[in-house]
């Protein structure tokens, strides 16, 4: 189905946003397993580096748990758990800090509501009902033949590119927060410092691929729709 796949606006407009997100993937995983490998100073520990953004925060009911995986690390609102993966909880090195610290400013976020983080929880459902219905809406829409349902199917796939924009201060605030606890309490020289930003930032920046990747899908969609309703 060209309309779908091989047609010449997916060439043009994300298959490149796709390559430097590979790209992105790729710089990321080699930053991270640079920095997991060069220990700290002062051998502070994941979860002993998330306690202490907690303690900084005057947070003190959330929990720190071990989960098993590699990059699998997140903080659980709902139950209120930071949960550190293999390399990480026990981990001491400058990466493992770094990840740790990051969680724990989320925890932070949630705590004192910030604000897009209550906006985003707000878009939450209508995007995950977008994710789910705006692939099927724009096939039938296209197989069919009738042109509401492809415009009601890329309105949904917008939400998830609404979401994804949300996100990014929330994820760039998380870092900013654990590198000035890092900073002023002390965890990492200046030069682990750089490093376990350097790490962040590589993440961050995933999360700035997906939304570039959604945005150039909904341009060809809009420019392939569009195009093919102006030729009629």
């Amino acid at each position: 189905m060209p309309f779908f796949y091989f047609d010449y606006y997916y060439i043009i407009i994300v298959v490149p946003v796709i390559i430097a997100s590979l790209i992105i993937q790729a710089k990321l995983k080699s930053t991270y397993a640079k920095y997991s490998k060069i220990g700290n100073a002062r051998n502070i520990t994941g979860a002993q580096a998330a306690q202490m953004v907690l303690g900084y925060y005057g947070i003190h009911d959330v929990a720190i748990e071990h989960v098993s995986g590699r990059l699998s690390d997140h903080y659980d609102p709902r139950s209120k758990v930071i949960r550190l993966s293999d390399g990480v909880f026990n981990g001491s090195s400058i990466a493992a800090v770094g990840v740790a610290c990051h969680e724990a400013g989320h925890a932070a976020q949630h705590a004192e509501s910030y604000a897009p983080i209550k906006v985003r929880n707000l878009i939450l459902p209508v995007c995950n009902i977008g994710s789910t219905l705006s692939m099927p809406l724009l096939i039938a829409g296209v197989l069919f033949g009738y042109e509401p349902l492809v415009w009601i199917g890329i309105g949904f796939f917008s939400f998830v590119a609404l979401f994804q924009l949300i996100t990014l201060p929330v994820e760039f605030n998380a870092s900013k927060r654990a590198l000035s606890v890092i900073e002023s309490n002390g965890l990492l020289s200046f030069e682990e410092k750089n490093g376990a930003a350097k790490v962040l930032k590589m993440a961050a920046m995933t999360y700035v691929a997906a939304l570039a990747t959604s945005i150039a899908q909904i341009l060809r969609l809009v420019l392939l729709y569009g195009g093919r309703r102006n030729r009629r």
